[in-house]
Parts: C-alpha cells; structure tokens; sequence
C-alpha cells in the first residue's frame, strides 16, 4: 500500500468547492478524512498526532528594533512573550490554558515516536519536519507552538529551523533579528553554525533562522552540505528535538527535499477549503517518511463537542 493510500484512508463527505472546468467538482479535506489518515498510522508502530483546538490568529508583525548581542559565537535575543500571547502562540511564563493543554497533547506522540517512550523509536524521529499543501494553512503557527511546548519539557532542547527559505515567518512571530542563517552556512564553509544560531530567553528553545535567500535553494537542501549538516543537529545531542517549519509541498520544492531527511512529518491541512485532490498530491511529494501525521486546521468548533475524542484538531493561522 502506498503512502497516499496509508495516509489518505477514509474520505469523508466533505465540504462541495467550486467545480474545475471540464472536471468533477473539488471536494475540502475534512475531519473523517483525518481521522482516517491516522487510523491507518495506528496500524503501524508510530503513534499519530493528537487532537489540537485554538482559536484562529492573524499575527500583526512589526521589525525589531533592536541589534543582538553576541555571547559565546551564539547570538542572544529576548523574546516578546505577551506579545506571543496575545497572539494566541503558547507562552512559557502564562497562565494554564487551553492552547498549552491542546499542544502538550499533540507533541506527546511525536515524542514518543522520536524517543521510544512506551512504543518503538522511529529512525530520525527527532527530526520532525511541519509542512502543509499551500500556503496559508497554519503550519508556521504550528511549528513554532511545538516548538515552545516541547521546549517546555523537563528533559528535551528545541532547535526550530526556519527552512522556508523563500518565505521565513519566524523571526516576525518571534519579533527576533536574523540577517544569516541555514543558506548562509551551505554556502559558506568558513561560517560556523554556531555563528548563525539564535538563542533565545525561552528556556531550552534555539532558533536556526533561514538566511539570506539565494536562487539554487532547492540544490542546496539537496547537496551533501545539507546532509552532513543535518545528521550534525540531529546526533550531536540526545536529548534535542529539531523542528523544520518548511515551505508548502505544492509552492515549491524544497519541501520534498528536505522529507527525505525527515523521521517525522506533521502536515497541516486547513478544514473546508483545502481540497482532497491537493492533499493527496501534496502526501505524494512525501513518501520518503514513513511517519506523517495530518492535522486538520481552522476547523468551526461546534457546541458542546468533545474535541479530545479523535485524532483531529484546529490550528490558527
């Protein structure tokens, strides 16, 4: 069986979109779908992603103001944490809320998969790719909230990777500097990756901004620099999670590089207007990773519902 076939299970009715020309009308991906993806990854030994509920966010970004200091080759930046608050992205230092519940639930398998906690471990799983078909679904927000939920963990260090290297959206939710980054250290070999990474005042959590663009992105994610660097972040420590907010796998084609990677990869699919047919060709891109979790996004809550039943959720924008 294929992983279309793994991942895509059950289709549920779904939402009618506006018929294609000459073709049949456009179905949205929606709950039953999900829930079908990741009954078939409970067939297999990894465990799927849990459910998540939030409220949609509309990040309003501003430039920092600010130069980094510099400590240790490693640049220090402070981050704005009511500013993250407000903006619906779990905070460190805020009271318990439903945001922070819902992403403890949803990074426990992914850990679990990543460190063998009560199932087997699965190869690469701390390389944990987050993705989605077309732009505009959520994954940023989602990456970057795995990222401070994880870090949040007793014994677990977070390296967030901006690798959406055409359009990079974590400096501006984090309101830090970045001028260099992932492409700079592929380019140049005198420039160490402990120049480029950004520390940060959020206990365990580093950031890899995605540097300055540079038109072969794509050759250089698939060059052996790429490799090397990456089986580099991913042993060096035991303890680390590495989180990759990459680019829709129907944009551009870095994504499909950097799956081949991946142990892990949450795809994040937004409920009543991404389509079934762009799904299924956004996982075709992504058969390199066996473990791919599907997470359904924007989803319209309904009253009373019990939304920790399942395994599908809402992320924000």
């Amino acid at each position: 069986m294929s992983i279309i076939e793994k991942a895509a299970g059950k289709i549920g009715a779904g939402v009618p979109r506006p018929a294609v020309p000459g073709g049949e009308p456009s179905r949205a991906a929606d709950a039953s779908m999900i829930e079908g993806a990741l009954a078939k990854q409970r067939e297999k030994h990894a465990a799927p992603a849990a459910p998540f509920v939030a409220t949609p966010v509309e990040p309003v970004f501003s430039a920092p103001d600010f130069e980094a200091p510099v400590e240790g080759g490693s640049q220090v930046q402070s981050i704005n944490l009511a500013r993250l608050h407000r903006m619906g992205v779990v905070a460190p230092d805020a009271e318990k809320s439903q945001i922070a519940e819902e992403f403890r639930i949803i990074k426990r398998p992914l850990i679990a998969n990543a460190f063998g906690q009560g199932a087997a471990r699965v190869k690469n799983g701390n390389l944990i790719m987050v993705t989605s078909s077309l732009p505009g679904e959520g994954k940023s927000f989602c990456a970057i909230n795995l990222a401070i939920s994880m870090a949040m963990e007793m014994d677990r260090t977070v390296l967030l990777v901006d690798a959406d290297v055409a359009k990079p959206r974590v400096p501006e939710y984090l309101g830090i500097h970045a001028d260099k980054g992932l492409l700079d250290v592929l380019q140049d070999k005198d420039l160490k990756l402990s120049d480029v990474l950004i520390k940060t005042d959020i206990a365990k959590l580093t950031v890899l901004p995605a540097g300055r663009t540079y038109k072969r992105a794509t050759e250089l994610l698939a060059s052996a620099s790429m490799t090397r660097l990456v089986e580099d972040i991913g042993n060096r420590y035991p303890d680390r999670i590495i989180l990759f907010d990459s680019p829709p796998l129907l944009a551009t084609s870095e994504s499909s590089v950097l799956a081949t990677h991946m142990g892990q990869i949450v795809m994040v699919v937004e409920a009543e207007k991404t389509s079934q047919e762009a799904v299924r060709e956004a996982l075709s891109h992504i058969q390199s990773c066996e473990v791919v979790g599907m997470l359904l996004n924007k989803t319209t809550p309904t009253p009373g519902a019990d939304y920790y039943y399942g395994y599908y959720g809402s992320y924000g924008k």
